[in-house]
């Protein structure tokens, strides 16, 4: 198991001073020893310099030799002791001379001692141990104070060298658990105490910038997948309701054939019992209503089966009164049940360069819209205006309502796929998609704006036919 750094340092500090001490305690026996040495040397001479004067004088009364100042003037240090014995059988101290000084026993010689043998008799000479631990005394202070001193260096330079370097290891462990994290925004790029440690930062700064770029670009590309699904599952829903378009268009179409034979002959007969002379005026006036009402039940199933059919892809001269006229047929009767008012200010003189299918959807898109938002306010103001008009890009159809209008936030998706205002069940969001398809394929341009009404105003634009004979 890993341990701390500091605890580290501090293992590796006290391993570093088990040698230093073990060295520095060396030294200090081996200083103690030469002064041991040194202080047998000064015995050996101490002694050879008396048994010298020992050769040069004769030994006969032990009293003079007490009073002798020589033995004043030998500098022995205090505390050391002379032993002068003789040899032979019966030997005997003829001679004992302590130097007191509070350092060593006054009847134990003590230390470094040395036995010197001159003519009949045995010098000694015993120096105190005191004085090799005094000389070595301040060689070992020394030795400790370096030891001490260098000990106090290693633990200085083991503060600083950690305080600079544990801040720097631990803002990486936080940009490590941060980007652990989820977070891979780039990290504070904080001052490292090493060239090493600035290359691991900059190695974990790019990594983290590289994760970033990489997620960034799984994000977009999850994005554009989910987008594509989207788009394939909108276009699936479209071809769906395509199929099911055409599927009605031509189960209409068969519809207004079969249905259009039998008007054609009761529109016939209630024409020709009209010229009957035996007929009364009221009779008269039962059959013109009759022949009045087929031929608009004619006019309709004209319409729906020209909706249906979707046949014309070519765009050819087409007059927008006609496409109202047909768009109105259809949504006449609905329109009166629900009691609103539709006003016509048809200005247009030039004819569209369109499909009169296609624009017939459209405006069929644009009034069932303005339909369903007048719905929403008091019957007495339910109001629709339908305009066309010339302009300099084209020919012009508006359609505005007195309904509530498109909240601002809406304006900007009203014509994106499957984007609808209405409560659910009574709109798809794909008609006003659909119409802007339709009139982008034709060349024109589609929009919305607040109407004077103070509700929506839905409107295109689409070029003018050039053909004159249109």
């Amino acid at each position: 198991m890993a341990r701390p750094l500091r605890e580290q340092f501090a293992i590796a500090t006290l391993t570093l001073l088990v040698p230093v001490g073990v060295v520095m305690t060396f030294a200090a026996n081996s200083a103690l020893s030469a002064q041991f040495e040194r202080l047998r040397q000064e015995a050996r001479t101490f002694a050879t310099g008396i048994a010298a004067h020992l050769d040069a004088t004769a030994l006969e009364d032990e009293a003079a030799w007490r009073g002798s100042p020589f033995w004043d003037a030998l500098p022995v240090p205090r505390g050391s002791k002379v032993t002068i014995t003789t040899t032979g059988p019966e030997s005997r101290t003829v001679f004992f001379r302590p130097y007191y000084g509070g350092m060593a026993s006054e009847t134990e010689p003590t230390g470094a001692s040395v036995n010197m043998q001159t003519r009949p008799w045995i010098v000694r000479v015993a120096l105190p141990t005191e004085v090799a631990w005094e000389r070595a005394r301040p060689e070992r202070t020394r030795t400790i104070a370096i030891s001490g001193f260098a000990t106090l260096i290693l633990m200085i330079v083991q503060f600083v060298f950690l305080r600079r370097l544990l801040p720097a290891l631990a803002s990486l462990e936080r940009s490590t658990a941060r980007v652990g994290g989820g977070d891979l925004s780039v990290p504070f790029g904080e001052r490292m105490p090493s060239r090493e440690l600035e290359h691991l930062r900059d190695a974990f700064h790019d990594m983290v910038e590289r994760l970033r770029v990489a997620r960034e670009s799984i994000a977009r590309q999850v994005e554009e997948e989910r987008r594509m699904r989207h788009e394939l599952e909108s276009l699936q829903q479209q071809v769906i309701r395509q199929e099911r378009l055409a599927a009605i268009g031509v189960l209409v179409s068969g519809i207004a054939h079969e249905l259009n034979n039998p008007l054609q002959t009761i529109s016939g007969f209630s024409e020709l019992l009209q010229t009957d002379p035996r007929l009364g005026d009221a009779a008269r006036s039962d059959l013109a209503l009759i022949h009045q009402e087929s031929a608009r039940a004619g006019a309709i199933i004209r319409n729906l089966s020209r909706f249906g059919r979707q046949q014309e892809s070519k765009p050819v001269p087409v007059q927008l009164a006609e496409v109202l006229a047909s768009v109105i047929e259809l949504r006449q009767r609905r329109l009166f049940e629900q009691n609103i008012k539709l006003d016509r200010d048809e200005r247009a003189t030039r004819p569209a360069h369109a499909v009169f299918t296609e624009l017939q959807q459209v405006a069929l898109n644009f009034i069932i819209n303005a339909e369903q938002s007048v719905r929403a306010i008091d019957a007495g103001e339910r109001r629709i205006i339908l305009r066309t008009r010339d302009d300099e890009h084209g020919v012009r159809l508006e359609v505005e309502d007195s309904g509530p209008g498109v909240s601002p936030e809406s304006e900007a998706k009203l014509f994106q796929p499957f984007f609808t205002t209405k409560p659910v069940g009574e709109g798809t969001g794909l008609g006003l998609s659909v119409s802007y398809g339709i009139i982008r394929s034709l060349g024109g341009a589609i929009g919305y704006q607040r109407g004077e009404m103070g509700g929506a105003l839905f409107f295109f634009t689409v070029p003018a036919s050039t053909n004159e004979a249109a």
